[in-house]
């Protein structure tokens, strides 16, 4: 840490966009300029390198970021703690814990794209944060760059107050600078590397522009300043610094975005957004957080971003290195030392802090200590994301980030069965990683099922299993957890007799099976109405669970039978060759025999499916549904979007997500979550007794 730490030139930021809009190539330019770094290395790189924010291998072959990546650089005064995000759907938990901790942000959009899907989603999570963000036009060395053009769509689709700060000095091939609006001076940029920043007049073919975007600009930030306000009705001209701090002043109240503008990958315009950076996002004081007091019923209470008040750091992200568990920390209050003990407030425990870093990228830098509104990371501290640390003098936790429910699922097995602890220690690590991907056992199938966000983030997991764990995994669609029930009711009149030498097994039981509504939850009910002593009291729980075990496996499909309420109202027993065994035979027989007259009925999983898209999709994404045997429950438009409701069976929800992204070029999205349970289509069912009996007759063998 620098010696005399002050948070007032602290600027926690983001890089955040849709998929392929060069957040990555930025932030590498960002650590050339900076001098963090002393070579470019592109995303795609050509020498083989990568860039250096994607350290993991399999980001350098796929060319995208999967795991946000935190780094740390100087620029003039400023001290700037950066973190670059994942643009793709799938990884959309490492941005919301990133905005999490985000004091600002740099909104990157594609200079030729504009607004995308991803951007959309990108913006409803700042908003859901109140983070205060810039835009920054990138790519304007690409065929069909128009930045006007992205900032009217920022206006149109995402409702920003956007305005440009700067307007480009030539397109496409003749993309050379930028001219400032506030300053009213031409930037062109020169060199290899573009670190000649050439200063010059404004080109006078191009001043009245700049005059009429200048103008747009000033009317824009008087909103957010009376002394500006004035002096723009009065057309008389501000000085720099007051039209910058009226600037300030409506980005911070998230009311205003200034548009920036350049082409990180050809070297153009990126110092100036630092400077941006520097000028208009808030230092952590100027960010209200608040925390929760765990000793005054949750009360909420301000946080400040100074060293003397009690410690509150919150653990955003957690990720394995090759020296252990490292926890991403952002302090919101109070000073944490080297060797002192903190609490993790969310489990209790008492630890010692062994080690604190400042991370860059892979790399690491040593500190003795880090103050309120600094991003670090602590080796060998055991904790969940999301947990908060404290110096034990208060108890005040932060209110946890949201998480996303996984929409697919995959049954996964390892090739090898002598590498089962690594698959376990495998799953283990990633679900410490990542709350979007969740590992259960269904204890139906036998098989471990591995639920994420996207066919592409389970992809990415299997890879890393078998490169990071040596553990090759099979994946297979997992099996739909059908059920079976009756549609009518039977009756059961059953004696059960087995004479073997010496004792032998004797029992009857006589009653019915009825259809039940399981609406509340219960599956399964049990009457007894048997009378004068026709079957001991003793043997009732017995014959109860001869019912229940032989409804665990039902011999339509092979599925848990449900919706059935048992009737027993008579029997007969033996003194000496009656037991509980013998009952429990009988009542599963007796099931068995009944529930073949009930009119057994496969039952399959409704899943309730929200799709949302461009309303210029609506028609493809109904059709989907259709195909699919979806219901369609309603249909809502706002704001462009539309959103279409429906229910559909979940055995034809396998493979959607890649679908529906190629039917509106990557701009749909969707949730999904059980709804209900209802019987399956007479062929569907046909076909699934067939592959039971199958399946049986394989066994058999």
């Amino acid at each position: 840490m620098a010696k005399g730490w002050d948070v007032n030139i602290v600027r926690n930021i983001g890089i955040s966009a849709h998929i392929d809009s060069g957040k990555t190539t930025l932030t590498e330019r960002i650590l050339y300029y900076a001098g963090k770094i002393h070579a470019i290395h592109d995303v795609r790189g050509k020498d083989g390198v990568g860039a250096k924010m994607d350290s993991m291998e399999i980001e350098k072959e796929r060319g995208i970021t999967i795991q946000s990546a935190a780094t740390n650089v100087t620029w003039k005064d400023i001290e700037i703690n950066i973190i670059d995000t994942p643009g793709h759907v799938d990884f959309t938990v490492e941005v919301e814990r990133s905005l999490r901790v985000l004091d600002g942000a740099i909104l990157v959009l594609c200079g030729v794209a504009g607004v995308q899907s991803q951007s959309i989603t990108v913006d409803r999570q700042m908003r859901r944060y109140s983070v205060p963000r810039i835009a920054f036009v990138n790519k304007l060395d690409r065929s069909g760059a128009d930045p006007f053009r992205v900032c009217a769509a920022l206006r149109e689709k995402l409702h920003h107050n956007a305005i440009m700060a700067q307007i480009p000095v030539g397109l496409e091939e003749g993309h050379k600078g930028i001219i400032d609006l506030v300053k009213m001076k031409s930037f062109v940029f020169e060199g290899d590397n573009g670190e000649n920043i050439i200063e010059s007049e404004i080109p006078a073919d191009m001043l009245e522009d700049a005059k009429k975007y200048r103008k747009e600009l000033i009317g824009a930030a008087a909103d957010f300043d009376d002394d500006l306000a004035e002096k723009f009705l009065m057309e008389e001209e501000p000085t720099e610094d007051e039209l910058n701090e009226a600037i300030r002043k409506g980005v911070l109240t998230l009311k205003l975005t200034p548009v920036f503008c350049g082409s990180a990958y050809k070297n153009k315009g990126v110092q100036k957004l630092l400077d941006a950076v520097a000028l208009y996002l808030p230092n952590p004081t100027l960010i209200q957080n608040v925390g929760l007091d765990q000793r005054k019923n949750e009360e909420e209470v301000a946080l400040f971003s100074v060293p003397d008040k009690p410690l509150v750091g919150l653990a955003f992200k957690l990720e394995e290195s090759r020296y252990g568990q490292l926890t991403y920390l952002r302090l919101y209050q109070g000073t944490l030392k080297k060797g002192e003990f903190i609490y993790n407030l969310t489990n209790g425990k008492k630890i010692k802090v062994p080690r604190i870093v400042r991370m860059h990228s892979d790399e690491m830098h040593d500190m003795d200590k880090a103050e309120a509104g600094d991003i670090v990371a602590l080796f060998g501290v055991e904790c969940a994301s999301g947990d908060t640390f404290g110096d034990g003098s208060a108890e005040i936790t932060m209110s946890s980030m949201f998480v996303p429910a996984p929409v697919i699922s995959l049954a996964i097995k390892p090739k090898d069965n002598t590498q089962a602890s690594k698959f376990s220690k495998a799953l283990g690590k990633f679900t410490r990683e990542d709350p979007t991907f969740q590992v259960k056992r269904d204890e139906e199938s036998g098989e471990t099922i591995i639920s994420g966000m996207g066919e592409l983030h389970l992809e990415v997991y299997i890879e890393r299993m078998n490169r990071e764990f040596d553990c090759e995994v099979i994946s297979s669609p997992p099996q739909v957890a059908y059920r079976e029930t009756i549609g009518a009711a039977a009756e059961f009149n059953y004696t059960h007799k087995k004479q073997t030498g010496g004792s032998g097994q004797f029992a009857k039981v006589v009653g019915s099976l009825t259809p039940m509504s399981t609406d509340e939850g219960k599956t399964y009910e049990f009457i007894d109405k048997v009378v004068g002593g026709r079957i001991p009291k003793e043997y009732i729980p017995a014959c109860d669970k001869g019912f229940q075990d032989q409804m665990s496996k039902g011999t339509l499909i092979g599925a848990q039978v449900v919706g059935v309420q048992v009737k027993l109202v008579d029997g007969a027993y033996h003194d000496v060759d009656s037991s509980d065994m013998a009952f429990k035979i009988c009542s599963m027989a007796a099931f068995r025999e009944a529930y073949a007259q009930a009119k057994p009925t496969a039952l399959e999983p409704l899943m309730k499916v929200e799709v949302s898209s461009p309303e210029e999709y609506q028609g493809s994404v109904i059709g989907q549904m259709n195909q699919r045997r979806g219901i369609i429950s309603g249909t809502t438009s706002r704001e462009g979007f539309s959103v279409v409701e429906a229910e559909v069976p979940l055995a034809e929800m396998f493979g959607y997500s890649n679908e529906l992204r190629s039917a509106t070029q990557g701009k749909g999205e969707f949730t999904m979550e059980f709804s209900r349970y209802a019987a399956v289509p007479r062929s569907v069912q046909e076909e699934l007794q067939k592959a039971y009996q199958k399946k049986r007759e394989e066994e058999a063998k």
